[in-house]
């Protein structure tokens, strides 16, 4: 069984659904198990959904894009109807 480090260092991983059948069975025992690492996926899950409906209802406001770029670097990929170089947000 994963242990606390590695479930929260493997949560994208799991969410994204990009972990095999035994890796996934292996932190759902842990998250039934662990009540610390149960309440972080928690947050992750809703932030994930927050975060996919407000980007659905709003356009990217001017300067976002260059601040996430900012505190991530260029591995942040622009949202569908912005352009990679693109830092305004505008469509």
């Amino acid at each position: 069984m994963p242990d606390c480090e590695e479930t929260l260092r493997e949560l994208e991983m799991f969410l994204d659904g990009e972990m095999s059948a035994e890796e996934l069975a292996h932190v759902r025992v842990h998250l039934q198990d662990c009540l610390d690492c149960l309440h972080v996926f928690d947050f992750h899950v809703e932030l994930r959904e927050v975060i996919r409906a407000k980007c659905q209802e709003q356009e990217v406001p001017p300067g976002l894009m260059e601040r996430v770029r900012s505190c991530f670097g260029d591995d942040v990929v622009a949202p569908p109807g912005v352009a990679s170089g693109d830092v305004t947000g505008a469509p």
